[in-house]
């Protein structure tokens, strides 16, 4: 039996799909007619009014890839910035690729002109849609009833207030887990969306199991456990369901082409990226001292190798031998050229050659240093299972985390991508990775002089390490 807010759903589920086809119409409208009445009447040889179809078909399946990769759909979930931002990304991707098909098709490198036209009409039509679709969501849609159930993140309500979400999610109730177990019915008695935070299974099915029966939608925050299991096999055994387990263990195909394409990517990289690797080294030896430094970190089976790396800071950065973690833009250990290459991740090129002598792989967790490992498993021995492939130089945590995420949550990230590595999740993650190279909030750093609560004497010799890159709070329940 539907209740009122589950009708109300439906209706809004449709609303939004109405939405999105709007949007695919607004981009898809210039571009065919810049195709079928401009671009196909100049081709080598004309193809008729089905291969006009098929390209126009062709954009649209890009622009809804490449809105997905960059999750420029998600309106209930973005602000007006980030949908915009989105939308352009996947805009500029899906006509850069379809200018490529019409050079191939033509023979020659097509006029501009109507590329431009065309992509000016499609920009400010997709500025608009995001607007009006992101203020029609919240005028259509009230607040849902929100009750948060901990076993940790207790603080869950900061961080759906400080993203701006309180407009969707209005929480009025916060409970530990013990106290919501208690009386489940009466915990969620007037409830319409429950967050999970970390709760291990046997309660949390409890609860899950009573949202799902009273239409109640429920989002988990998982366990490492949880994100582990997410890559197990289903299968039928001694004719009974079953899930199988292993180690990270791909397919010889799979790590041939991922090797393969990194060598390929690597390559052409550092051949088009020449001129701006130069330029950048010489600006870093004007403003005194080398231009790159190596650092050992772990990959694969933790073996060590040294990280290649344009130097951002001081050479005198760790002069006392102690390993220290950036605190952003206000450090002052950093370089005037310094500030500028870690914005947009220059700095992070020269690894580039990592990847092509074969000790690190374009997606893969990020490698860590070897204190920094040892000091995140003394607490958290799971930390290692990062381990289990290639250390990459863009990754799920770096793409849907901040360089100030908690390494447990980092961990989650990148455990997510081991259990289900394959070549379209590495497509994804690269494609994804170009759009924080912008976003400011990406590459924040930690507060200076916070220290942890562990104990000093836990601490790896040589090793400092500030309190957003490590709460104890974010680990103290992993297992």
């Amino acid at each position: 039996m539907y209740s009122d807010f589950d009708r109300e759903m439906q209706r809004h589920k449709l609303w939004l799909e109405l939405v999105k086809i709007i949007n695919i119409i607004i981009v898809t409208v210039p571009f065919s007619i810049a195709w079928g009445f401009y671009y196909s009447q100049r081709l080598a040889l004309y193809y008729g009014w089905k291969g006009i179809l098929v390209v126009i078909l062709l954009f649209v399946v890009l622009f809804i890839a490449f809105g997905r990769t960059y999750s420029s759909f998600r309106i209930s979930v973005s602000s007006a910035f980030e949908i915009v931002y989105s939308q352009l990304l996947a805009l500029f991707f899906t006509d850069a690729v379809l200018f490529f098909v019409i050079f191939l098709l033509a023979k020659r490198l097509p006029v501009l002109w109507p590329l431009l036209l065309l992509l000016s009409v499609q920009v400010i039509g997709v500025i608009i849609w995001s607007v009006l679709a992101h203020r029609g969501y919240y005028k259509r849609l009230s607040p849902s009833r929100t009750l948060i159930v901990w076993d940790m993140r207790e603080s869950l309500a900061d961080v759906i207030n400080a993203y701006g979400m309180d407009k969707r999610f209005s929480v009025v109730n916060n409970l530990y887990v013990i106290d919501c177990i208690k009386n489940i019915p009466k915990a969620l008695d007037g409830i319409d969306v429950v967050f999970l935070c970390g709760i291990h299974s046997h309660e949390r099915n409890q609860i899950v199991k009573y949202c799902v029966i009273n239409g109640i939608r429920a989002y988990v925050i998982p366990r490492i456990g949880d994100v582990i299991m997410s890559g197990a096999e289903p299968i039928q055994l001694f004719h009974l369901p079953m899930l199988a387990l292993e180690k990270y263990n791909p397919s010889p195909t799979y790590l041939a082409i991922k090797r393969l394409f990194d060598i390929v990517a690597s390559g052409l990289g550092l051949l088009i990226l020449s001129p701006l690797l130069i330029i950048v080294a010489i600006l870093i030896r004007r403003d005194g001292g080398t231009a790159f430094y190596k650092q050992v970190r772990l990959t694969k089976n933790g073996e060590k190798f040294e990280l290649y790396k344009f130097r951002s800071m001081r050479m005198d950065a760790e002069k006392d031998g102690v390993a220290r973690l950036s605190s952003g833009d206000k450090d002052d250990r950093i370089t005037p050229i310094g500030r500028v290459i870690r914005k947009c991740r220059i700095d992070e090129l020269p690894q580039l050659f990592n990847i092509l002598q074969g000790t690190m792989s374009v997606v893969g967790p990020r490698p860590e240093r070897p204190e920094l490992a040892e000091f995140y498993q003394q607490e958290m021995p799971e930390f290692r299972l990062r381990l289990q492939t290639k250390a990459g130089l863009t990754g799920r945590a770096q793409v849907f985390g901040k360089y100030n995420t908690t390494p447990y949550d980092k961990l989650l990230m990148d455990l997510q991508y081991i259990a289900n590595a394959n070549i379209a999740e590495d497509l994804r993650i690269m494609f994804a990775t170009i759009k924080i190279l912008f976003l400011p909030e990406s590459t924040e750093g930690v507060a200076v002089g916070q220290t942890t609560a562990m104990d000093e004497k836990k601490r790896p010799s040589g090793f400092s390490i500030t309190k957003d890159n490590y709460t104890k709070d974010s680990i103290e329940h992993a297992r």
